[in-house]
């Protein structure tokens, strides 16, 4: 009896193991055509979405963070889209991942009205719901690094986006963030499945407007989360 309960035990686990594997492999295969290198030129559009990172208490922006926002500047500035919509973390006023991103974009000369911030960005699956819903993106370039893009263009499109994924590594190798990718890909799969609705959606920004309203600012970025 044991044994039969560990022979099944064992089937079970080897089962459950094939099955992540063809998640994840599923992800990266179906999304492939759809990512561009550094030294490729994507498709235009009509806008880049940069995904959120980790900031600094002080707003200096992470290697990573600095890297997507270098290359959508890039992007802008060559013609091949025409607005930035930055999303990410600001659920506490401690920690915000998108106000200094914005004012980053400024520094380097792009227009106010042409960047869009999204506060409410808390994961990858939120911010390509809320790029589609909140912002009505339809044609897109994500911008992240390389081990990031297959999920992102995998959410993104399944969620209905014209999504072409940008690879904005600088060489780096990301290991860590490589192995992350697997438990991460599983969960957008089960979110995907079960159609999961982010915790905030409230009123429309859409892209092709104004974008005044979403540069709230400071304590004042909290009232977001209450409309």
């Amino acid at each position: 009896m044991v044994k039969r309960l560990l022979k099944w035990t064992f089937f079970a686990l080897l089962l459950f193991v094939f099955g992540c594997v063809l998640v994840v492999a599923y992800v990266d295969i179906s999304t492939a055509r759809f990512i561009y290198s550094g030294k490729d030129t994507p498709p235009k559009a009509q806008v880049a979405l940069v995904l959120g990172a980790s900031v600094m208490s002080n707003g200096t922006l992470s290697a990573v963070m600095k890297e997507r926002a270098d290359r959508a500047a890039v992007l802008y500035q060559s013609g091949i889209v025409s607005k930035i919509l930055v999303t990410g973390d600001n659920s506490t006023l401690q920690y915000d991942e998108v106000y200094p991103v914005g004012k980053y974009f400024l520094a380097l000369g792009i227009p106010q009205e042409d960047i869009f911030l999204d506060y409410a960005g808390f994961d990858t699956y939120s911010s390509m719901y809320r790029a589609h819903d909140v912002f009505g993106v339809t044609r897109v370039l994500v911008i992240t690094q390389h081990y990031h893009l297959p999920r992102a263009l995998f959410i993104a499109r399944t969620l209905g986006l014209d999504a072409y994924g940008v690879d904005a590594s600088q060489g780096e190798k990301y290991f860590y963030n490589s192995l992350r990718e697997i438990p991460a890909s599983l969960k957008a799969a089960f979110d995907l499945a079960i159609g999961r609705t982010p915790k905030y959606l409230g009123e429309q920004f859409p892209v092709s407007g104004s974008s005044a309203t979403t540069w709230l600012g400071g304590e004042t970025q909290m009232i977001y989360f209450k409309q």
